[in-house]
């Protein structure tokens, strides 16, 4: 069940935006070509034809994007070989971590820094200049803004954590709004000058328990690597699957 509404929450995220081609829902952001922004879920329990994945291929190509997927390989189990045999590639498994808002644990931080949630201008722009930084993205502009203000508008939350001495935001994070009580925490950031210092655990656990209170009862994410997974276990994430991203370069 978790797995169809991973999938369902997905498909929704991409909003007025979204295009389908067969039986596939893809993202486009007309604006950022950037991997994590362009990306099709399939619909559940699929098995999609050649013809189906050329049309695929063709509307990524048509907007100068890079065919690509990013979904839960057990809820469309027949998908991969249909794509591999298109000749896609497998770009990594990442597992798809859960966590209960009242299973939250409270993880050590850094007392230097104030974790809150932010909505306003300065506040977003300091989150987007974090999140561009930390994942090596051109320097922030009014459309990584704007995408973070769709995120409040959604329903979703933005957070923001501050140097209390500096003032200036080192630290950010999100969570999409609701889809069945299903959503994704994303983007978590951190600027090198303040990594290892408990703030990534700090934004997520702020962000999940937080949730609830916007209708939020199954927070879930997908770490990128081994050490971002320690992160997010330590605030009480725990594995029930796994996310696959696929393209075709």
């Amino acid at each position: 069940m978790l797995n169809a509404d991973v999938h369902a929450y997905l498909r929704s995220g991409a909003g007025d935006r979204a295009h389908r081609a067969g039986p596939f829902v893809i993202r486009f952001d007309e604006h950022d070509a950037a991997l994590p922004f362009n990306y099709a879920i399939p619909d559940d329990d699929v098995a999609p034809t050649a013809d189906e994945i050329a049309a695929l291929v063709a509307a990524f190509r048509e907007r100068a994007r890079t065919p690509r997927l990013e979904y839960v390989p057990q809820a469309a189990p027949k998908v991969e070989d249909a794509l591999l045999a298109a000749g896609f590639t497998p770009e990594g498994r990442y597992p798809l971590l859960v966590c209960p808002p009242d299973e939250v644990v409270d993880a050590p931080g850094d007392a230097a820094v104030q974790v809150a949630l932010v909505a306003d201008d300065p506040g977003l722009w300091g989150v987007a200049r974090v999140m561009n930084e930390a994942f090596e993205a051109p320097e922030a502009t009014e459309h990584d803004v704007a995408r973070l203000r769709r995120v409040l508008d959604r329903g979703g939350l933005v957070a923001a954590a501050t140097d209390t001495a500096t003032g200036d935001v080192v630290g950010g994070g999100q969570i999409g709004g609701p889809h069945r009580g299903v959503a994704e925490v994303a983007g978590i950031a951190v600027r090198v000058s303040h990594r290892r210092r408990g703030i990534a655990g700090a934004v997520t656990a702020l962000l999940t328990r937080a949730g609830a209170g916007a209708g939020i009862t199954t927070p879930f994410l997908t770490p990128g690597d081994d050490r971002a997974a320690r992160v997010y276990t330590r605030v009480g994430y725990r594995k029930v699957g796994e996310i696959l991203h696929i393209s075709l370069r």
